[in-house]
């Protein structure tokens, strides 16, 4: 048992997480996304929702600042109107420092294809449509905290 670690995040997701590396992207994927056609990387988190995983990756991942998007969403159809769950996913940005990052909308058949290229996707229970999110892992640029530890400080 570790920590500080929030309970949505399964060790696998944790172990996808670390091996990313700055560029690599990782698919929310809601009930819906046809996750496991779509990748060999497939990590399923059944009863969990995409803003609890969201909120809970971002608590740990770094957004990629060079980037022109670091966040994409699957653009709804013309028959649908903007998802509810985006005004959540703008509240869970801000929450968690990255309200800088302004989302990117990708139709349905593009967020397809680049899920594919995609180092894993998150397959979740959301039900909410349209509720897909892609993110750019960044890197974190400096150190916030040293540790003391054995007589000197680890920074």
């Amino acid at each position: 048992m570790l920590k500080h670690i929030p309970k949505s995040l399964s060790p696998e997701l944790l172990k996808v997480l670390m091996e990313m590396g700055h560029g690599d992207e990782i698919v929310l994927a809601d009930g819906n996304f046809p996750t496991y056609s779509h990748t060999n990387k497939a990590i399923p988190l059944s009863g969990v929702s995409i803003p609890t995983v969201l909120e809970d990756v971002l608590t740990l991942l770094p957004l990629d600042s060079y980037a022109d998007f670091a966040v994409v969403y699957m653009m709804h159809g013309p028959e649908t109107e903007t998802p509810e769950i985006w005004s959540t996913y703008a509240e869970i940005l801000g929450k968690t420092d990255n309200s800088q990052f302004a989302p990117y909308k990708l139709g349905r058949f593009a967020f397809y294809e680049r899920a594919k290229k995609a180092y894993a996707i998150v397959a979740t229970s959301e039900t909410a449509i349209y509720a897909n999110v892609i993110l750019k892992k960044g890197i974190i640029e400096k150190e916030h905290k040293c540790v003391h530890r054995n007589e000197e400080d680890i920074c």
